[in-house]
């Protein structure tokens, strides 16, 4: 079981079914939903500047195309941070449209652990769980 995830998505109804998906199976303590990209990253900020690494969140789930920030900028605002999170958190691309082209762009992070398609399905969060 995980400690603490973090979904960042600007439709609350996938934040809200994700999170009861998760809950329902025990994935982790902790669930945290932020409609806004700009707004998880304060808080990681936040925690980085505390130096409070223990209470970063071991699994992001991030989808890519919001408002204010997308998930690539979200990615991009990351960068600095990249060596502190690679050890401690997972982040997993989750939206509605595979395109190719945005499976190679996510490839060239070294934080981002897979790209998963909306729905958040059983057998992806079983494959995340095996990884544990």
């Amino acid at each position: 079981m995980y400690n603490k995830v973090f979904i960042i998505d600007d439709d609350e109804i996938s934040i809200f079914l994700a999170e009861n998906m998760l809950e329902v199976i025990e994935f982790a303590r902790e669930f945290k939903g932020f409609l806004y990209a700009n707004e998880a990253l304060a808080e990681l900020i936040a925690l980085f500047k505390r130096g409070d690494y223990q209470h970063l969140p071991d699994i992001m789930f991030l989808d890519l195309n919001m408002p204010h920030m997308s998930g690539w900028e979200f990615l991009d605002a990351l960068m600095p941070y990249e060596q502190i999170l690679s050890s401690r958190c997972q982040i997993y691309i989750l939206t509605s449209s595979i395109d190719a082209e945005e499976i190679e762009k996510a490839k060239k992070y070294k934080i981002v652990s897979s790209f998963l398609q909306k729905p958040l399905e059983d057998s992806a969060i079983a494959e995340i769980s095996r990884k544990a």
